[in-house]
């Protein structure tokens, strides 16, 4: 039995529209124009505060980003899931490696209450042991708190555990954990990758599910 731990966004789900349209209607709120979705989706993956802090520019005062966040957050909460939707062979991939007896978790960047959510709507949440968001530890991932809780929560040994994501910090947070990890390709930093090489990297979530059944 294997502890398989999910990142979200450009993992299971592809939220890149929603996250843009959320950051340009804060952008807006705040006075200035849109940026270019392209642009948007490079500053996702450290949690909404950094996000916010990257979208905002570096001209722009703490109290303004603090202003801007709390915006962001009540506007995303509301429209998390217009546009979202689930990578194809997500969801088998989750049932088939549940079913088989596995461990499965959720440790994202994203807000805890918006990731579960968000884990509903998709009818995920059954699967999953656990669900941690970037404000459930005091540290974000690439720290490995998120990580050792869940494997002393559910006793899953080093050995036994991958942390599964799009990005470096993912790959980050599993070497930093001492557990291994998979890169996905059609995630939202695919080329992250390339400087911070994952143990398995694969084109679909099925390749790497079929090792495990």
């Amino acid at each position: 039995m294997s502890l398989l731990i999910f990142d979200l966004d450009g993992t299971l789900i592809d939220s890149r529209l929603d996250l843009a349209h959320a950051v340009n209607a804060t952008r807006r709120h705040m006075g200035h124009p849109d940026l270019e979705h392209d642009i948007v989706y490079t500053y996702v993956g450290n949690g909404a505060p950094v996000l916010i802090r990257r979208a905002m520019g570096p001209e722009a005062s703490e109290q303004g980003v603090a202003a801007a966040l709390e915006f962001f957050l009540d506007y995303y909460r509301h429209h998390a899931v217009d546009y979202t939707e689930l990578y194809p062979g997500v969801k088998d991939s989750l049932e088939r490696l549940h079913a088989a007896g596995h461990l499965l978790a959720l440790l994202t960047n994203k807000p805890v209450r918006i990731t579960r959510f968000i884990m509903d709507h998709f009818d995920l949440s059954r699967l999953m042991a656990r669900t941690y968001g970037g404000n459930s530890f005091e540290q974000k991932k690439p720290h490995p708190i998120g990580i050792d809780t869940i494997r002393a929560e559910l006793n899953a040994s080093r050995e036994d555990t991958w942390m599964i994501g799009d990005s470096a910090v993912d790959i980050q947070t599993a070497r930093n954990a001492g557990v291994a990890a998979c890169g996905v390709t059609w995630g939202f930093q695919p080329e992250t990758l390339r400087d911070n090489p994952p143990d398995v990297l694969v084109d679909r979530l099925e390749d790497f599910a079929v090792r495990f059944l």
